[in-house]
This record gives structure tokens, sequence and C-alpha cells, in this order.
């Protein structure tokens, strides 16, 4: 069967090449409320805090307003897109049925690069606690990356059940960590003091004001842009969900029910620990500016260093969750463009017995594993991990904020090209949140090109994108299967055609 409009080609599967692909349904509302949150959270426990050294605290603040409108453009078109399109694909099937075929590769090798190295990063993160804590040498660091690697994609592997069971306990741990800490800073906080402690040096640079009492908004305007990126990571990842289509009992009911609540228990927790955190006697938002333990400073503020073990292990949570809930989506995400031919068909068999796409999530991980053990040994350690931690993270971000684009244009195009499939749910923002989308996340990305470490990422992803494309245009494009995905596209383009075919006559 040949497009020639899009210069693809597909073959029609027989029964025994889905059998070989079956995912098994189980979740419901809370799982897959658990899978979004869970995929963010970390982001509520470092990284974020960098935005004080840009905007100071209320350039933090009004950051993160925007971003969260971003968000919720995105996650209501999203919770617009899902149940219309059940798909595995997700953001690829929606660019698929709105774009094409190269539309929805272009989108589906961008969420690729953000859930293949998103777990590289959060690992290497995971193990810099787990050295501090317990005092290992990073030296051997690479052993705790294959260990963590090991443990959590067998969770993910062997049983969906488990796998999502293991996502509510550790998402609703790492919630109630966080609301701890909410309950133990508000009788300690001092915001005048601590919050407002940043700002401007003769250099331009940031300044600790040692009474604080400062300026909410010390760079300005321009502070307030250059913090966007860093607001990224308190939402980061909620787009993932729609991955979990195929694996939910009831999509059209539960995904948008499930997104949205994810959303805003999100900026529930996001707005908390802005405001706390720096709020701190001894923390601060000009220390939180440069901190790698944020959430773990803001524990010893209020109750020392005694238990630093603990509260430790108690701040890995968030990242624990992260790690497993987007192990989960990398492998779907891979799955689904394997089955329809984009990448080798072979990737998007299921495990026989727990019915989970094993070989996707294994290669996902092995080439997240192995990108980073090349830097690592071609680098040494310190500078390897310094590389790992802003390079390659800032590949991920740059992948994810391509594909928020994609998706925001898939929904416009969706709405006026085909009014008329079914939509459980449609976004109250409508075309308007949608533009408004796009708008912010290309000023976000702008502020992130100023980073040298962005633009290095920016090369690498272009290299990424160059192998993978050339892959699809010699091989994948000649080879697409007509999977669910793919049915759904051509089937209503076709009705598309023929109504205003009809239209004109």
């Amino acid at each position: 069967m040949e497009s020639s409009s899009s210069g693809v080609s597909y073959k029609k599967a027989d029964a025994s090449y889905f059998e070989k692909r079956h995912l098994s349904r189980y979740a419901g509302v809370w799982s897959l409320w658990a899978l979004g949150v869970g995929a963010v959270i970390s982001g509520h426990f470092s990284g974020w805090n960098f935005g004080f050294a840009t905007g100071g605290w209320g350039g933090m603040l009004v950051a993160g307003i925007i971003i969260a409108v971003m968000y919720l453009g995105l996650t209501f078109s999203i919770a617009e897109m899902s149940p219309a399109l059940p798909h595995t694909g997700a953001a690829y099937s929606f660019a698929r049925t709105a774009m094409g075929p190269w539309g929805g590769f272009i989108t589906g090798l961008c969420e690729n690069v953000e859930y293949v190295l998103t777990p590289a990063v959060i690992v290497t993160f995971i193990t810099a606690y787990v050295n501090t804590i317990l005092g290992l040498d990073p030296v051997y660091s690479p052993l705790l990356w294959v260990f963590f690697y090991a443990v959590f994609l067998s969770l993910n592997i062997f049983g969906l059940e488990l796998s999502f069971k293991v996502t509510l306990v550790i998402t609703l741990i790492s919630l109630a960590v966080l609301v701890f800490f909410w309950i133990s800073a508000i009788p300690n906080m001092d915001f005048s003091r601590w919050a407002l402690n940043i700002g401007v040096g003769p250099d331009g640079a940031p300044m600790e004001l040692p009474e604080g009492n400062g300026d909410w908004f010390p760079f300005g305007f321009s502070g307030v842009l250059a913090t966007l990126p860093f607001a990224v990571w308190l939402f980061l990842a909620i787009e993932q969900l729609p991955l979990a289509a195929e694996e939910s009992v009831d999509p059209k009911r539960d995904m948008p029910k499930g997104i949205i609540l994810g959303i805003i228990t999100l900026m529930v927790s996001a707005f908390m620990i802005v405001l706390l955190n720096p709020s701190l006697p001894g923390v601060g938002a000009f220390h939180l500016g440069s901190a790698l333990e944020p959430l773990l400073d803001g524990f010893k503020s209020v109750y020392g260093d005694s238990g630093v073990v603990v509260l430790g292990l108690v701040a890995l949570t968030g990242l624990i969750a992260s790690f497993h809930t987007i192990l989960y989506a990398q492998g779907r995400q891979i799955y689904s463009l394997s089955r329809a031919g984009y990448f080798p068909t072979a990737l998007s068999i299921t495990h026989s017995r727990f019915k989970t796409p094993h070989i996707a999530m294994l290669t996902g991980a092995g080439t997240g594993l192995a990108v980073m053990l090349v830097i690592w040994f071609a680098l040494g350690a310190e500078q390897g991990g310094s590389v790992i931690g802003a390079v390659l993270l800032n590949m991920a971000v740059f992948g994810a904020m391509f594909s928020y684009i994609m998706q925001a244009i898939s929904f416009i195009l969706l709405r006026k090209n085909l009014p008329n499939i079914e939509r459980p749910f449609r976004s109250p923002l409508g075309v308007p949140g949608a533009a408004l989308t796009v708008i912010i996340a290309c000023v976000t990305l702008v502020y992130q090109v100023q980073d040298p470490n962005f633009t290095k990422g920016v090369l690498w992803v272009a290299v990424w994108f160059a192998v993978a494309i050339a892959y699809f245009a010699l091989i994948g494009r000649h080879k697409l299967i007509l999977s669910p995905e793919e049915e759904f596209a051509l089937e209503h383009k076709e009705k598309a055609v023929a109504a205003a075919a009809a239209a004109r006559a």
C-alpha cells in the first residue's frame, strides 16, 4: 500500500504480528495520576532552584506562573487528544494524524531523546545522593548506575500491575515527604530575611544581602525570562501520561481525569516548595541558586545535621519516583514507534508472559547507559559527571520543549481539519491555550540556547536526529505497518478528503 503524497509505503500485518506486541490493561485514574506526578516530582526535590540565581525570588515565582500557564495549555490539549486518539503513540500519534508520517516521526524523535536521556541524568543524581549519604567513592558510580537500572527495569518488565503499584506507592511517599517538609517549614520560615536575600553585585552577578529584605525582582523582567528554563523542572514529563493509553482500563474516561488531577497536584506542590524552601533560616534564595540538594538543605535547617543519613534517604524518594516512571514511558515510546515500523519492528515485541515491551525498555535503557559510560570513561569521573549532568540534561529538555510545540500545533490542526472526530473531553482553553503553549515554549527555548551547555546539547540532538532520519528516509518509510495509530490517521484523512470533495461539489 503506497502513500505517494507522504513518500511512505505500508503493509498490513497479520494477527500474529500484533499478538506478539500485545499490551494488557490495568491502569485506572489514580494509577494514571501517579504516573504523571511521579515522572515530574523529582523536579520539586532539586533542579528548579537554580532559577533564583537568574531571577531572584519574585523572578522564580513569575517564571513558574508563566510555565504553569504553558503546561496548562499543553495538558488540556493532551487531555482532549489522548481520549480521542487512545493509542500508546501519544505525541507521535497526535502529530501523525495532524501532520502526516514525517510530522509524527519528528515529534516521536523529540520525545525519544527526552525519554532515553532523562533517566540517565536522574540516575546520576540518585548516585550522587547515595555517594554523599554513604560516603562512597564516586569512582564506583557506574556500578551504581547499572544496579539502579537493573532494579527498576525489572520492576517495569516483570508485570504491568507490579509496575503501576510501585509507581503509586513511591509517588505517594514522595508527596508525603514534600507535605512533611511544608508542615515542618511553615513555623520556621522568615520570608523577607531569607527568600529576599539576593541583590545585584557591581558586576551584575547575584550578591547575597546579609540582612535580606531585598527586591522581589532584583534582575528585572529580563531575569524572569532567563528563569523560564529552570521553572520547566517543576512540570517536565507530565506529558508522558498518554503513553499509557492502551494500558488504561478506560482511557476515554480516565485519561483526562488523570492528566488534570496531575497538573493540579503539581501546581500546588510547586508553589509550596518555591515559597518555603528559600524562606528557611540558613538556607535562603542566594544559597539555593547554586545548591545541588535544596530539599535536604531545607530539612537540615529545621532538624539539624544529626539525621543526615535518614534525611538524605527521604530526599531520594522523588528521584526514584521519576526514574521509575520515566523508564516506563521510555519503553512505551520506543514500542509505539517500532510497532508502526518507524524503528526496527523487533523492538516492539512484548514479553510472552508479562505483556510488557521488554525489548524496547532494555534497548532504551542500554542506549542511555552506554552514552553515560562512554562520556564517563572518555572524560574521567569528575568532568564526565559534570557533562552528564549538564549536556545530557539539556538535550533531554530540548527534545521535550520541541515536542510541546509539535503537540500544541497538532492540537490546533486537529481542531481545524478533523472537527468531527469523537472528543470525550474538550479543552476549555481551546486553540488559544495551545497557541499560548507554542509561544511560551519558543521563548523558553530562546533563553535555553544562551546556556553554553544547552548549545552543546542541541548539537548532539542534531546528530541523534540525523542518524534516525537517515534510517527512516532510507529504510523505515518503506516498511511502515498499519498499526492502530497509522490506521486511525489514514482512515480520518480519507474521510476529510471525501468531506472536502463533497463540500466543493
